[in-house]
């Protein structure tokens, strides 16, 4: 039983994934690790209306502080990045880096 599920379950997301310019998506603006990638961490495919983009967005190797950081270091590193990305900008668009960043990795 669990055998065939399996099979299933694989199928049912080949089905449903997205290939764009060679990469395999899970869906729209869905974002996806890239670790082979020679700059970027992360990729997603995003779509606002009828556009679609592909976004590829942070630094190879490095975390974000996270939503919550604890250590002094961490807080300084969040606060730099949001003065360098101007991220008290409300309404960031969705075919944005800055807007995938904030949401993934800070």
């Amino acid at each position: 039983m669990g055998y065939a599920y399996g099979r299933l379950d694989r199928w049912i997301r080949r089905r449903m994934s997205i290939t764009y310019r060679g990469e395999t998506f899970a869906g729209y603006n869905k974002p996806k690790r890239t670790p082979k990638h020679p700059k970027k961490s992360h990729a997603v495919l995003a779509k606002k209306g009828d556009t679609i983009k592909l976004i590829r967005f942070g630094q190879q190797g490095v975390k974000g502080a996270g939503k919550n950081p604890t250590s002094a270091k961490d807080k300084a590193r969040k606060k730099s990045y949001y003065a360098r990305h101007n991220a008290q900008d409300s309404s960031p668009d969705i075919l944005s880096a800055r807007y995938w960043s904030h949401k993934v990795k800070w």
